[in-house]
């Protein structure tokens, strides 16, 4: 690593250090308050592998000079340092921009100016708006109050009120000085262990200098850099609402709310590496990753799903078919698996020949091993999923006295083993990963409807409908939803290969074919369905019935469930 002296226009010297090589593409990280560029440390050693990466302390931080004059810290004068810097680092070419907190505000400020016109390749921006742009989104929920924005602007307010004690002559020095202030911010997050007590006070001014003037007259202000906002949703300073709502002045937008607070580049520095590197490879040429592409706001791409990636298991006919097909339509790219080669083929060829991309895998999802095999091939040649749909089943049929070992062994490890095999391969992807995500379980209404017919099966989907609910518990503080989907009389394949336990291979066949009539005259097709798991995932909904006689039984399952049990004695269940 050199370390190397700038003078800015003012004559303040800042204290610059380079590490990483020479002729690799430029990362310049900007550090915020209290801070100084300590705080990228752990950044910038997963950076520096592969980029030349430059940290500074800004004026009034670390070993950079200190000025008194409150004035010597406005943004213009700040955005004037971060061009000195560049011109030093990188005479010629552009660089790619790292930002956090007031190093993310003054950042905003250069690259929506005129300080850095062509020198910008990329910027991410993490924890810090532009104070134009957040006047501005203030304003809008004061004019056109809504509950959702004032909801957000109360919230963000809330979170602001430190800004206010900031401006309080003497006292925040005093706090400083006593000790109260570092507690407070460990207390608020942990990962800002030690804030030195120089940097502290001589931020202070950062706040008096610009918060008012800013937040008060906000101008308009835009940039064509490709931008990557970065929203903690911990943060307790910043909400992820101010920090995102910014397409109009940022055309090239990229938004990822990611799990972690305030000073995640110091508690998880691996992520931001990580989701930087991505912008940046894909700015200097690489093709555009998935997880980046799923994040454009305004996408280019069409759908209420574009660039999601989506996993669908079963999905060689029916309901899982019918699913990937409308994801598929709205810009979701699909993995497919079935135990069905020929099956699940033909649903990718069917997948692509409606403009999507599509991949299949032969898959038992009964075998755990198996299936978290296919998950880190997963991993390996598409990324993690934004989206799981477990939706493999079989179906049994007959009393319990009736159901073997065998049968109870077969549908345990297809119905309900198939879904935990799925949950607990890919729901830790989505936990490390950070970024939220969703996951769907297939139950049914035999769920929650008690019958004589189906033992084996409506206890399979019952104990689905139960582990979804716990499951979306657990996940809930991660940002990954889960929905169990309840069809009920659906037209699919399943009845021609439900088991029909008791019976013998005439009886069983004449059964089949009687129950396949049976659900093809109800007329309800999976397709369906799968717009029932589009809606349940877009609005993250924990339950979603989706036959009328499946929302009927469950209001009746709630309301009056006697009566379901007395139905169930008269065998006017489903079969």
């Amino acid at each position: 690593m050199s370390h190397t002296w700038v003078t800015a226009g003012d004559g303040v010297r800042l204290s610059v250090r380079t590490r990483g090589p020479e002729s690799a593409p430029t990362v310049v990280c900007v550090h915020g308050y209290p801070d100084n560029s300590s705080m990228w440390d752990g950044v910038a050693a997963e950076l520096a592998g592969r980029f030349r990466v430059v940290t500074y302390d800004v004026r009034g931080a670390g070993a950079s000079d200190k000025p008194a004059d409150r004035a010597a810290y406005r943004l213009d004068q700040l955005a004037r340092d971060l061009a000195a810097v560049i011109a030093e680092v990188r005479p010629d070419g552009k660089v790619h921009l790292l930002a956090h907190d007031w190093g993310a505000i003054q950042t905003w400020h250069a690259v929506t100016g005129d300080w850095l016109r062509g020198r910008v390749a990329s910027y991410t921006s993490i924890s810090g708006p532009c104070l134009d742009h957040a006047g501005h989104w203030f304003r809008d929920r004061v004019r056109r109050p809504g509950l959702r924005g004032l909801r957000d602007a109360l919230n963000q307010l809330v979170h602001s009120t430190y800004i206010a004690f900031f401006q309080v002559p003497l006292v925040p020095e005093l706090a400083w000085r006593s000790g109260l202030l570092k507690k407070a911010i460990r207390r608020l997050d942990p990962a800002e262990a030690a804030p030195e007590l120089s940097d502290g006070l001589h931020g202070l001014k950062l706040y008096r200098a610009n918060m008012l003037p800013r937040l008060s007259r906000p101008a308009s202000r835009h940039t064509d850099v490709p931008v990557q906002v970065l929203a903690p949703v911990d943060d307790a300073f910043v909400t992820a609402p101010l920090q995102t709502g910014i397409e109009r002045w940022v055309p090239d937008l990229r938004v990822r709310r990611i799990q972690g607070s305030h000073w995640i580049p110091r508690s998880d520095p691996a992520r931001i590496a990580r989701a930087a590197t991505e912008l940046v490879e894909h700015v200097e040429g690489a093709p555009e990753p998935r997880s980046l592409c799923r994040t454009r706001v305004n996408p280019r791409l069409p759908g209420r799903f574009p660039g999601r990636l989506v996993v669908v298991t079963g999905a060689g006919g029916g309901i899982g078919r019918a699913t990937a097909l409308a994801f598929a339509a709205e810009g979701a790219g699909l993995v497919l698996t079935d135990i069905a080669s020929d099956a699940v083929r033909e649903t990718a060829e069917l997948v692509r020949a409606n403009g999507s991309t599509a991949a299949e895998y032969t898959v038992d999802s009964a075998d755990g091993e198996r299936v978290h095999e296919f998950a880190e091939r997963v991993r390996a040649e598409h990324g993690v999923p934004d989206i799981v749909v477990n939706n493999a089943g079989i179906g049994v049929a007959g009393p319990f006295l009736e159901t073997g070992v065998a049968d109870w062994e077969r549908v345990i490890d297809v119905n309900l083993w198939g879904v935990i095999h799925g949950c607990r391969a890919f729901a830790p992807q989505l936990v490390e990963r950070g970024e939220g995500g969703h996951i769907v379980n297939l139950a049914s209404m035999a769920a929650y409807l008690p019958t004589k017919a189906l033992p084996a099966y409506s206890t399979t989907k019952a104990a689905v409908l139960m582990l979804s609910e716990c499951l979306r518990a657990e996940l809930a503080s991660r940002q990954i939803g889960v929905s169990a989907i309840c069809p009920g009389v659906v037209r699919t394949g399943i009845t021609s290969s439900t088991r029909f336990v008791g019976t013998d291979a005439e009886e069983q066949a004449r059964r089949q074919r009687a129950s396949t009539r049976l659900y093809a005259r109800r007329g309800f097709g999976p397709e369906k369905v799968a717009r029932d798991i589009l809606r349940a995932v877009e609005r993250d909904t924990a339950l979603a019935p989706s036959t009328p006689e499946a929302k009927v039984t469950l209001a009746l399952s709630r309301l009056t469930p006697g009566l379901l049990r007395a139905a169930a004695r008269l065998d006017l269940g489903p079969r």
